[in-house]
């Protein structure tokens, strides 16, 4: 199973709704998803219409208590699985930030088959390089970042990118990742300018596909939908329809 961090250390700029669109768009095509919410605000599983779930039976009951992944997967009507996130997971940092090797307790549990499951993996994570995002960062493969098209998201991205080399180190690989320009609008000269600052630095990194400033990719977690089940000829569905075929057309996925 490929796994995937969808990070930025900034709020505000997609993440969420780069987790929730993008896996609906892979259980459109049949590629079964799972999303592990590591998030301690739980959004995406909001988002899914995932409520009022016990701490013991979300991401939460599998750093605190050691409860196996495979035990609190839920399938969901869309086609997208997920493990909910809980608000104490804010309170493993400081449960579990001194224990040595605790950064790789993900990716030890995922190595030693607790799912035996072989669709993608998304893992929404916080907006901080804490312990949880550690997690998420040293189980993945690869990281899709989202970006919006603003002076501090963008100083915020290099200092991502400096973070990201250091995590090389000890991983002994390099993090390969995507970053994805979202509620862009090409009316406005600030997206112009950044989309062509994000060309010039990360080259082929930097995704095609766009997502647009659409109303209804902020109305559908409202309703516990993704955008294609609210609203699906949208152009946040469209454009989530694109980036998931151009991210497994490039092998992100694999």
């Amino acid at each position: 199973m490929a796994v995937i961090a969808v990070f930025n250390q900034k709020g505000g700029v997609g993440k969420t709704t780069t987790t929730l669109n993008v896996a609906a768009g892979l259980a459109v095509l049949g590629r079964q998803p799972l999303i592990l919410d590591l998030d301690p605000q739980a959004h995406v599983s909001l988002a899914l219409g995932v409520r009022g779930v016990p701490s013991e039976a979300c991401m939460s009951g599998f750093f605190r208590t050691g409860r196996p992944l495979a035990h609190m997967v839920r399938p969901l009507r869309n086609g997208v699985r997920i493990i909910p996130g809980h608000p104490d997971l804010s309170k493993i940092d400081a449960l579990l930030g001194s224990t040595p090797g605790v950064a790789g307790k993900l990716r030890q549990g995922l190595a030693e088959g607790q799912l035996a499951y072989a669709g993608p993996v998304l893992i929404d994570c916080a907006p901080a390089l804490g312990v949880l995002s550690l997690n998420a960062l040293f189980a993945a493969e690869r990281v899709l970042i989202p970006v919006t098209a603003d002076f501090l998201t963008i100083q915020g991205l290099n200092r991502l990118d400096i973070a990201l080399k250091v995590l090389e180190q000890p991983l002994q690989r390099r993090i390969e990742r995507r970053v994805v320009l979202t509620r862009y609008d090409e009316a406005k000269p600030q997206c112009r300018e950044a989309l062509a600052t994000l060309r010039q630095k990360y080259g082929e990194a930097l995704c095609e596909t766009r997502i647009p400033d659409d109303p209804a990719l902020a109305e559908s977690p409202a309703h516990g939908m993704d955008i294609f089940a609210y609203a699906g000829d949208s152009p946040g569905a469209q454009a989530y329809r694109l980036l998931t075929l151009e991210l497994l057309d490039k092998g992100f996925f694999q």
